[in-house]
């Protein structure tokens, strides 16, 4: 062989090797997961997933969980939403931060704090987020290379309507394009849409069904006023619940208003109708992805960041220790892991979002992050797991949620104990009971060991 035939051998040999490591690194970079994260406001366990209202229409969501993992004892860190979201996003709870309400700001406190999506940046990813991800006052610059804020949403022309100041339901004559929701989905779909060489996480946070319930006249009509049923209550419910729970409750401010303005079936009608129309726009979303390239290889999660309550235990809104505040919605699509239509019944967290996540992706372990990798309960929902949830709200008031109990201890040492197996909706506090105790002593050790000092409070942040 001539010394030219030889040289054009080796030229040719090292283009082809040249090829075959580029087709390698592409079909690693597809095999590589993207996120798609959706968080939803307020949305409580009242759709079609949960159970929770019997006759709610939300037909996206209903198909989202058929095709993963829904986690039926999926609970928040904290019933507000700046805690809620700060501490998943961080993965520090608010027990260890001092971030237990919604107007103290988290970055002063955990100023060297990596986000989650801080995290993928940081590891090759393309990050990029609209509407609702963190509390609105405290969103974090430094989390997002991109990030398209939360797009105002049209009102009644006189307000409040039915109710008062921001706790409010009316429809509105207006279309669903004219809706912040909508424009934030039309964010990611035009994210969806384009090309992309590296992986990526995509966030899109939605503002419905949070308060103001302000959405199109058409979804209130599915729900019309002599179909609503109440929640089920029971009189005097709060009777044995302690003095700080009852303080938490505050039966004489939005509950004792909507029964004698004979408001509560107008606020359910306000509230079911957000959720519908949230679920139209989330199933914009999803059925952008599923109609991309991207479908095969984007890990989906989707989560409420706290609970609601309508009106059980005469308590409206989230800010409280109990099951309807701090139950969630939770669904995980991951491909070649999840399968679909699974039910997962072990307690988790909002907690476990950061190190599933990275975990999922096979991205460097993170120490420091006070969640658990629920990825073995993705592959086998009857994993052995002995991790119950823990919520607090506000400084040294903490609940503990496992399969069957619910332990609340206030930070005066008052005690609430439910049995879900017998008392689901939480009517009989059976922390008085000797019984019970060894059920207490059981759950008590999941308490948080660190009880922060309240951060720094910033007047006009507390908004909801």
């Amino acid at each position: 062989m001539s010394l030219s035939t030889l040289k054009k051998a080796i030229v040719f040999v090292i283009a082809i090797v040249s090829i075959f490591n580029h087709n390698i690194s592409q079909a690693q970079t597809a095999r590589k997961y993207n996120v798609l994260f959706i968080a939803v406001d307020d949305m409580n366990d009242w759709i079609g997933p949960f159970g929770g209202y019997k006759g709610i229409i939300t037909p996206n969501l209903d198909k989202l969980a058929k095709s993963g993992v829904r986690f039926e004892k999926a609970y928040c860190s904290a019933p507000a939403c700046n805690p809620s979201r700060a501490s998943l996003l961080t993965g520090v709870r608010p027990a260890t931060s001092g971030v237990y309400h919604n107007d103290q700001p988290w970055r002063p406190v955990l100023k060297d704090a990596v986000t989650l999506p801080q995290y993928f940046t940081a590891n090759g990813y393309e990050v990029e987020a609209g509407g609702k991800i963190y509390h609105n006052s405290y969103n974090d610059d430094a989390s997002w290379p991109i990030y398209h804020g939360v797009p105002k949403d049209p009102e009644p022309a006189s307000t409040p309507v039915n109710g008062k100041s921001n706790f409010d339901w009316s429809p509105v004559n207006v279309k669903d394009e004219d809706m912040g929701d909508y424009k934030t989905v039309s964010k990611g779909i035009d994210f969806l849409e384009r090309n992309h060489d590296k992986p990526f996480f995509l966030a899109i946070g939605f503002t419905r069904p949070h308060l103001p319930w302000y959405v199109p006249q058409k979804y209130f009509d599915l729900y019309p006023l002599d179909k609503i049923t109440l929640p089920p209550v029971t009189k005097n419910d709060l009777s044995d619940v302690p003095a700080a729970g009852v303080k938490i409750a505050k039966p004489e401010g939005d509950h004792k208003f909507i029964v004698e303005s004979d408001q509560w079936k107008k606020a359910i009608q306000g509230y079911l109708a957000s959720n519908t129309f949230a679920d139209g726009q989330i199933g914009r979303l999803v059925d952008a992805l599923n109609k991309s390239k991207y479908k095969d290889n984007t890990i989906i999660v989707l989560f409420g960041d706290h609970g609601w309550h309508l009106g059980e235990k005469e308590h409206w809104r989230k800010f409280a220790l109990w099951e309807e505040a701090t139950r969630v919605p939770f669904i995980i699509i991951a491909p070649g892991i999840t399968k679909a239509n699974t039910a997962v019944n072990r307690t988790v967290s909002l907690m476990d979002i950061y190190p599933t996540l990275i975990d999922l992706c096979k991205l460097p372990a993170k120490s420091g992050l006070e969640g658990n990798s629920i990825v073995p309960l993705l592959k086998n929902p009857e994993s052995s797991w002995n991790h119950p949830s823990v919520t607090t709200h506000g400084l040294g008031n903490h609940s503990v949620r496992n399969e069957r109990y619910r332990y609340i201890v206030y930070e005066d040492g008052a005690e609430e104990l439910y049995d879900h197996d017998t008392d689901p909706q939480e009517w009989k506090n059976l922390a008085n009971d000797p019984k019970y105790a060894s059920v207490k002593k059981e759950l008590i050790v999941f308490l948080p060991k660190i009880n922060a000092p309240n951060a720094p409070r910033h007047k006009g942040g507390g908004k909801e």
